[in-house]
């Protein structure tokens, strides 16, 4: 069957004094000239250079840290570890930043490993010194002793009853109520309308598919940088690349157990970030070494960290249902979506489920949702974030609705 549709097209005759025109861009001059100062062109008096000691595993107890080696290493002035960070006290789980309630004791984990290693490239040990190269020394010299553990690496892999446990202290959220024992499914959320088995009792076609999707990095040209100073008047400054500069430093302050107040950011350009610049990484690592030192301190992650230890988009399993008559009428749709958290909960899930069906006008659907935790970078927002892969499977199904239908896809869309 075939429809054909006429659009009402009006065609404006009125001028607009910005679209259609070619607008200044103020910052043009200062791009192509080179005067434009990046995260990594900040330079300051006194400045130390910071590196970062990773994980080679994906998931392993740390019985013991000995940094005496790198610590006796000429040019190198501190060394910080977990046991650096404030405690988590009763009470202060939580923290309001601009992104809402944060688990003040997954952020800390986040910064600094402290009894597990829970991804490849998870930070372990931060050290200053006088040059990058003798810091890197440095790490080579701190000794790690790893008790590794069975890893989890898929959205499905980590809910099956007998996979191992990332966290102790996570268990499904249903309708926001914890239930059940430890679990790799953080949340459990739903959306339903209307009646699926009767919509689909109703369909004279129907398509059914899985999809798995990778995760992805947002892959900015310039990577995360830092330059950190905890000054003598207790206040921390940080100059760096972001695309939120009241999260990252309201979350550098927490994370240091400090008010919000004594943090101070000033963001520099920004060379791409497509919702990956979101977080802090090294910032209250490197507080902790100006603190211990009385000097700023500079790190610039390598684009192997970058892929390691930042935040890419999530991977997924998706399973999309959806019926129609047959002359394109949809009926019913349901979807399955498992998002991969990274290691802490908090996939961008809820945006996912949100967005699956939202550009259909559906009689009936339902949807479930999970946020999993993997043994896996804690994933970050990347282009509409959790939208580009529920598209990309309804979208495929809707497409071979239209082939069986023998409609014009674009047509079956527009009905």
């Amino acid at each position: 069957m075939t429809t054909t549709y006429e659009p009402n097209v009006v065609l404006s005759t009125k001028e607009y004094d910005v679209v259609g025109t070619r607008p200044i861009r103020h910052d043009g001059a200062d791009k192509v000239t080179g005067h434009a100062k990046y995260g990594a062109d900040y330079y300051t008096p006194g400045l130390l250079y910071g590196k970062i000691l990773r994980s080679p595993h994906a998931h392993a107890r740390i019985k013991s840290i000995d940094t005496s080696k790198a610590e006796a290493l000429p040019g190198v002035r501190a060394v910080a570890t977990a046991k650096d960070l404030p405690p988590t006290a009763p009470g202060e789980e939580f923290h309001q930043s601009t992104l809402g309630d944060q688990n003040t004791k997954y952020r800390r984990e986040q910064i600094l490993a402290t009894d597990k290693a829970l991804f490849k490239g998870h930070p372990v040990a931060g050290v200053a010194a006088v040059s990058p190269h003798v810091a890197d020394e440095a790490l080579s010299l701190i000794d790690v002793e790893y008790e590794v553990l069975p890893h989890v690496m898929t959205a499905p892999e980590g809910m099956v009853n007998d996979a191992p446990l990332i966290h102790d202290d996570v268990r499904t959220k249903e309708a926001g109520e914890e239930s059940g024992e430890p679990s790799n499914v953080a949340e459990h959320l739903q959306f339903k309308w209307g009646d699926v088995d009767k919509g689909f009792a109703e369909a004279d076609v129907i398509i059914e598919r899985e999809f798995n999707t990778a995760m992805v990095h947002q892959g900015y040209i310039e990577p995360h940088n830092c330059t950190v100073h905890w000054n003598k008047d207790g206040r921390i400054y940080i100059w760096n690349s972001t695309q939120a500069p009241f999260e990252v430093k309201d979350v550098t302050a927490a994370v240091l157990g400090l008010p919000f107040a004594d943090a101070t950011l000033t963001p520099m350009e920004i060379g791409g970030g497509f919702g990956g610049k979101w977080e802090p990484y090294a910032e209250p690592v490197l507080a902790i070494l100006s603190k211990t030192t009385g000097h700023p301190i500079k790190n610039v992650m390598t684009r192997m960290e970058e892929f390691d230890s930042t935040g890419p988009t999530p991977g997924s399993y998706m399973k999309v249902k959806i019926g129609a008559t047959n002359e394109g009428r949809m009926t019913a749709a349901q979807a399955h979506i498992a998002f991969e958290a990274g290691a802490w909960p908090g996939s961008v899930i809820e945006a996912g489920a949100k967005c699956v069906f939202a550009a259909y006008d559906l009689p009936n659907f339902l949807i479930d949702g999970y946020d999993v935790v993997v043994n896996k970078p804690k994933t970050a927002a990347y282009r509409a974030p959790g939208s580009t892969q529920v598209a990309f499977a309804t979208e495929t199904v809707v497409d071979e609705l239209a082939e069986q239908l023998e409609i014009d896809p674009i047509e079956l869309r527009l009905m």
